[in-house]
């Protein structure tokens, strides 16, 4: 039987050992991104977008979220007001559970974006707080604010939810 340069048939079968090796490699970092994904905080899971009572926007789509955030938006497109965007420090759950599942960018684009308007001179970064207590708070009484926020913070009585269509 030819072997087609893989050898003779006692390699051949170290061959199909090796790729059962591989496999159960395979199984094994599949279980532990399992288990490292059941570690995540819950709260991280469902994240919104908030907004400041006088923002009369309806919606957003995603486009216009991540212009938003990405500090490219000055003002509201119906009422004209100014924006202020407050964010989550880049290692916080909630941050990063927003930036990936919200906006569909990591994190660190975020912060490299932010960083070369900065440094550059052609824009501000957004206001970063360290809580998200702080974050609804400083939503609720700065108008024309917006921000994000896990499901199981948000008080709909301070501050409006800004669906993303």
């Amino acid at each position: 039987m030819p072997t087609f340069g893989l050898g003779t048939r006692r390699q051949q079968g170290d061959l199909r050992f090796g790729e059962k090796a591989a496999s159960g490699k395979i199984r094994r970092s599949a279980f532990a991104l399992m288990f490292f994904f059941q570690l995540l905080p819950a709260s991280a899971g469902e994240v919104h977008v908030i907004a400041n009572p006088s923002v009369t926007t309806p919606s957003i789509s995603r486009n216009f979220a991540r212009s938003i955030f990405g500090m490219r938006v000055q003002q509201w497109p119906y009422d004209g007001g100014s924006v202020k965007v407050f964010v989550l420090p880049d290692n916080h759950a909630v941050h990063e559970a927003f930036c990936k599942t919200v906006l569909d960018v990591f994190p660190r684009q975020m912060r490299v974006a932010w960083d070369r308007q900065v440094f550059s001179g052609t824009g501000p970064a957004p206001i970063e707080v360290e809580t998200e207590e702080e974050v609804l708070n400083r939503v609720a009484t700065t108008p024309g604010a917006v921000g994000y926020l896990s499901k199981e913070k948000i008080d709909e009585k301070k501050v409006r939810l800004l669906p993303i269509k």
